[in-house]
């Protein structure tokens, strides 16, 4: 629905491959110069940015701030939740059974998201658990059908997207079809990845 890479996409670029990379030096991976996902503003190419001598200023180039509330947070934000990388998330952007949830507060995410996340910020995460499949019952959540899904925020220091999944499991949403992008938005932008505001 939302994301597209076809077969015969990839068959193209493995005829393509080395062209693409003489003409685009930073690629995604050495086979994978781009991606190309669904968004509701219509498709978007996800690509580094060309320039090698390009560096992360303002916002996403500061190293510390205060803890709490702004600590560290541990690969595993909750016993069965997987942590997964950039591939693994631009994977997810292009998978139609998987929901790429940006739970940062809405002025975090209109000030620039990854392509094709959906805006559910953390305080809204388990009200929202019927988007994402769940059923509410008399007194808790019917889970049985939940969406794989994949949470990220700001960075390795933002707590947002792991309090939302803490949150979710407790209510009842399963680990094991939850995914956990720590870099986030940091890290995203680190590795010059495109990003977007909704209104793009």
């Amino acid at each position: 629905m939302r994301r597209t890479i076809g077969a015969a996409a990839l068959a193209a670029f493995a005829l393509t491959g080395a062209a693409f990379a003489e003409d685009r030096p930073v690629g995604l991976a050495p086979d994978l110069p781009s991606v190309t996902v669904d968004t509701p503003q219509g498709p978007v190419v996800i690509e580094r940015i060309q320039d090698p001598a390009h560096e992360v200023t303002g916002e996403w180039a500061r190293t510390s701030r205060e803890c709490p509330p702004f600590c560290i947070q541990p690969i595993e934000p909750a016993p069965g939740v997987k942590t997964i990388g950039e591939l693994e998330l631009i994977a997810a952007l292009q998978d139609p059974d998987v929901v790429v949830i940006d739970s940062r507060t809405r002025d975090w995410f209109e000030g620039g998201t990854i392509p094709g996340a959906v805006n559910m910020p953390y305080l809204e995460a388990v009200e929202r658990m019927a988007e994402l499949g769940c059923e509410i019952g008399f007194d808790e959540w019917d889970c049985t059908g939940a969406t794989r899904i994949a949470l990220f925020c700001n960075g390795l220091w933002c707590g947002q997207s792991p309090t939302a999944i803490r949150w979710m499991i407790d209510a009842g949403y399963p680990a094991e079809r939850i995914s956990y992008y720590r870099g986030g938005m940091q890290s995203w932008r680190v590795l010059g990845l495109t990003v977007t505001s909704p209104d793009d």
